[in-house]
């Protein structure tokens, strides 16, 4: 890498949102998200309803580190944000994790996420599955901390359709990562030691997502970076908060 993956300096060293058509051309919508679709990965298989988001690359770079422990969740509790179809959810359960927030604002992907985990995983003793339609954190009870939290969130920095699924799974843009953000640092989320995993690309405004988490007092660390070779640069970013707990 040419630049640091950790430090006060990290935002000032990314690299700019790619131009504004170019975004627009790499994130047109596939024209069967109204549609009921099917998917695999792992050997499972999934059925996705019309409006539930279809993982790609970017999530299976989440998935598999969850299965693999990359992103250790045994014993841990867990928050996958956005859970869409469930995949994280599913590995978790597998993993063992002692807690699984399943969050999404959308409720039909909720209910497919604990259709696919009844299926999959089903009652596992040390594993709390907590499915909930949220916004953010919203739905989360008052003094759950949270271990692990992975988000691959709709940061793309355009408007690429005025479809309000596609928008609510692609392009609601860095506004959405500074009320997540400020939500886990004002309502303290974190357990001491916690870790917050983010998938972000320069389809998004970089500097200003991880300068507004640092802001907050997050501490923000380059994990992974993915060339596509096609300009777009995929981040795996790990933050930490010294004041979680």
């Amino acid at each position: 890498m040419d630049h640091p993956t950790t430090g006060a300096v990290l935002a000032d060293q990314l690299p700019p949102p790619l131009p504004a058509d170019q975004i627009t051309a790499l994130n047109q919508p596939r024209g069967d998200l109204h549609t009921t679709r099917h998917y695999t990965w792992n050997g499972w298989a999934f059925e996705l309803p019309p409006g539930v988001f279809l993982p790609g690359e970017t999530s299976r770079m989440i998935h598999q580190r969850v299965l693999d422990g990359a992103i250790e969740v045994r014993g841990r509790a867990y928050a996958a944000m956005g859970v869409g179809l469930g995949v994280e959810a599913v590995a978790a359960g597998l993993r063992g994790a002692r807690e699984i927030h399943a969050l999404d604002v959308h409720p039909e992907s909720v209910a497919t996420t604990r259709r696919h985990y009844e299926r999959l995983v089903g009652e596992r003793p040390g594993t709390a599955f907590l499915p909930r339609v949220s916004h953010l954190f919203d739905a989360l009870p008052d003094g759950v901390r949270l271990d692990v939290v992975t988000f691959n969130p709709p940061a793309v920095s355009r408007r690429v359709s005025d479809d309000p699924d596609v928008v609510r799974n692609v392009c609601l843009g860095a506004p959405l990562l500074a009320e997540f953000f400020a939500q886990l640092a004002e309502r303290h989320l974190l357990a001491p030691d916690g870790e917050v995993f983010l998938i972000l690309s320069n389809t998004a405004d970089l500097r200003a997502i991880v300068g507004h988490a640092q802001g907050l007092g997050f501490r923000p660390e380059v994990a992974w970076r993915h060339d596509w070779q096609d300009g777009v640069l995929t981040y795996l970013f790990r933050l930490t908060h010294p004041a979680a707990g």
